[in-house]
């Protein structure tokens, strides 16, 4: 009997162990992917922070009308409550609201520039797909990752010219363990990220439906005829939201159980956007 309960107490305490085990690891986990996530959007902030410089430079000296001078302000906002929703984040779900602020300030900032300009002020269109920070995207073109298929995405002109010449656009890339990969290939982690550029947009009609459709099945990159994706990138980040997430940029009931951000997001990479886009 006695050896009994040794052998049990010895038992239940491997279990104890290996569960705090457990714990610890997806802790120290949750704790790289914030800081790899925190820094791809201090990146952006600051390079935000660059091109309202350059604004600042155009603008200087020149009398603003009302219209112009509401658009200029409206983007140093969005300037100081990207810096203080980044200074905030704990989590890695709540990078979502930095971008958010971020898209809507290089809408506001495209509008001054158009005003300036005296042209019509520019579409409400979302980010350009390569690189959310080239800012509203101004027009769709046809492009395929290496041995994907072509689909139609939201560029900026600079990046339509480029696929157009059949040069390389220029494409975000984030670190994903050791190497630097294009953030749609960064996993789960940066989902909220991405989703805050252009989760606004997925109840609009102006996203294409390789985007609009991973949105509404819960991640990018699923099963379906076409090729989107496959399964298991939706599976892969089904959790990466980090509970509540998809509710703030409209998603509830728009296909993404139980809040979550695009579910699939690394899924791009494992026969979704990379494979079967």
């Amino acid at each position: 009997m006695e050896i009994l309960i040794v052998i049990a107490l010895v038992v239940g305490g491997i279990m104890l162990y290996s569960r705090q085990h457990q714990r610890r690891s997806e802790l120290e986990q949750r704790q790289r992917e914030l800081a790899q996530v925190k820094k791809v959007a201090d990146e952006d902030v600051t390079r935000f922070g660059e091109e309202l410089q350059r604004l600042d430079i155009e603008v200087a000296g020149h009398e603003l009308d009302e219209p112009t001078r509401q658009d200029y302000q409206r983007a140093l906002d969005c300037y100081e409550q990207s810096k203080e929703s980044l200074a905030a984040v704990e989590r890695s779900d709540q990078i979502q609201h930095v971008t958010e602020v971020l898209e809507d300030g290089r809408y506001a900032v495209a509008c001054v520039q158009a005003r300036r300009a005296g042209v019509a002020l520019p579409q409400r269109r979302p980010p350009c797909f390569f690189n959310p920070a080239h800012g509203p995207s101004s027009r769709d073109v046809e492009w395929a990752p290496p041995g994907g298929q072509r689909r139609e995405i939201p560029v900026c002109e600079a990046d339509a010219e480029r696929v157009e010449a059949g040069a390389e656009p220029d494409i975000r890339t984030v670190m994903n363990g050791p190497q630097r990969v294009p953030y749609w290939q960064g996993g789960p982690a940066y989902a909220p990220w991405a989703q805050g550029y252009f989760g606004g947009y997925a109840m609009s009609g102006l996203l294409p439906g390789v985007l609009i459709g991973s949105m509404l099945s819960g991640g990018w990159g699923y099963d379906d005829p076409g090729g989107y994706g496959d399964a298991g990138g939706a599976d892969a980040g089904g959790d990466a939201g980090g509970g509540d997430a998809g509710g703030d940029g409209g998603f509830d009931g728009g296909g993404f159980d139980d809040g979550n951000t695009f579910g699939g997001f690394g899924g791009f990479d494992g026969g979704g956007f990379d494979g079967g886009f």
